[in-house]
């Protein structure tokens, strides 16, 4: 569902993504791991198609991510770290138009259950500036799942969210991926991405610092856990570091569940 190949992205001195490789097949989650600045963002954000890259390909269910890409963009969703919504429209109002620019036809039976979902019932007539931080987010997640998209790119999901409230959120990223969809999921709560994950990217610097199973990283690392790796590669520090997200200006972009596909 997901195919990157030597994906790259110069920020004028700064190498932020450096050639990485990935692919992620349909019912799948991998964790894109690393520390602030490591090119996670930098690299979804080309994923989704709102932050061209200097090299490198993108197919999305087959489709080339460039060019004319409507049905590429069509067939994804990205929900970034923070919700970019729209203040004067409602919980509903968001999500009806989500549905109207991805051609859902008939949306409410698919809206009213993702209400239920995320427990955004009492608040569908509430306007986004009136929601919490954990229910922006919550909405957030609701406008990318409307349109069940073969590709799921979740950066941060959990920002904002009470412990029962992740605990959900998990549930139902596993549950879209048990219907076909391919899921990379970024975030700085490693115990949260392991146990969602069958595979791990752990980026540092841009590049692909380790990859696999956490099986897989154990044994190329004589027994380290995803953690202990995290932590030897950092000192146990998270800082921004050079050719990182900080040299990246798109950061006040539309987020892509509540652009056009186009």
């Amino acid at each position: 569902m997901i195919e990157v190949v030597a994906l790259t992205k110069q920020f004028d001195s700064a190498l932020a993504v450096d050639h990485i490789d990935l692919t992620v097949g349909p019912g799948e989650i991998v964790g894109l791991v690393g520390v602030n600045g490591a090119g996670k963002t930098t690299f979804l954000r080309m994923l989704a198609g709102i932050l061209p890259p200097t090299s490198g390909t993108i197919a999305i269910d087959g489709l080339p991510l460039e060019g004319d890409a409507v049905e590429a963009r069509g067939r994804l969703a990205f929900v970034p770290d923070t919700p970019m919504l729209f203040e004067t429209l409602t919980v509903l109002e968001h999500l009806l138009f989500v549905a109207e620019l991805y051609g859902v036809k008939d949306p409410h039976p698919a809206l009213d259950a993702l209400l239920d979902e995320f427990e955004l019932q009492a608040k569908r007539h509430a306007t986004a500036s009136a929601l919490s931080r954990g229910m922006r987010q919550k909405l957030a997640i609701c406008c990318a799942f409307l349109h069940e998209p073969a590709a799921l790119l979740l950066d941060e999901p959990l920002t904002g969210l009470d412990p029962p409230a992740r605990t959900r959120m998990g549930e139902a990223i596993m549950r879209r991926a048990a219907q076909g969809a391919a899921v990379i999921v970024s975030s700085h709560q490693l115990d949260f991405v392991e146990r969602l994950s069958s595979r791990f990217v752990l980026v540092h610097e841009g590049k692909v610092h380790l990859a696999g199973t956490a099986a897989e990283i154990e044994l190329s690392t004589d027994g380290q856990t995803l953690e202990d790796v995290f932590m030897s590669i950092t000192g146990g520090r998270v800082t921004d570091s050079p050719g990182s997200d900080a040299h990246d200006t798109s950061d006040r972009a539309p987020a892509a569940p509540l652009d056009p596909p186009a």
